[in-house]
């Protein structure tokens, strides 16, 4: 059965912190976070989610990009457990785009990212996955990638011009 985790909010000393490589994937404690993770991300609306958001050290995240109030564009994708994730090769350009994020709640903010990445994980089962990620899926999985380094997408804004109240963020979405 899985519950709704309690989600970290900025000022937590946990989201400043490098987390740990997961070394037994097997671990039914691990799996089990796995299962919140992604019933904690879609319960609120988010489109991805990591460990030390809910205040547990692993290098593990859950990328799960669907439409939503918060993100009405997203592209429809099955949850994803993304365990000792990293960027292998990207592209040259960045690109900006919107960013909110379940442990800064009122804020968006336009944060350059990579445009298309390349990608190794391992699986919820331990298997190796290489995938090559473009727009904003590729915005989610360093968004989160950024989390297990201890870095929030305030850190990566070239502006305090380009961080917006959630508010001010819908008016412009609402007027697309």
């Amino acid at each position: 059965m899985t519950q709704d985790l309690e989600i970290a909010q900025l000022g937590n000393p946990i989201l400043r912190q490098n987390a740990q490589s997961v070394e037994n994937i097997t671990d039914i404690t691990l799996q089990t976070l796995i299962d919140d993770l992604i019933a904690t991300a879609a319960s609120a609306n988010g489109v991805g989610i990591a460990a030390p958001q809910v205040s547990q050290s692993y290098r593990l995240f859950i990328v799960a990009s669907r439409p939503s109030p918060r993100y009405p564009n997203a592209p429809e994708m099955n949850p994803t457990p993304m365990i000792n994730p990293r960027i292998i090769s990207h592209s040259p350009e960045k690109v900006k785009g919107w960013e909110g994020c379940l442990s800064v709640p009122g804020l968006r903010g336009l944060v350059p990212r990579y445009h298309t990445i390349t990608v190794e994980y391992l699986d919820r089962y331990g298997n190796l996955q290489r995938q090559e990620l473009t727009d904003f899926v590729a915005r989610i999985f360093q968004h989160e990638l950024d989390h297990l380094d201890g870095i929030l997408f305030v850190d990566r804004l070239e502006s305090s011009q380009d961080l917006y109240t959630e508010e001010e963020y819908q008016k412009i979405i609402d007027n697309g």
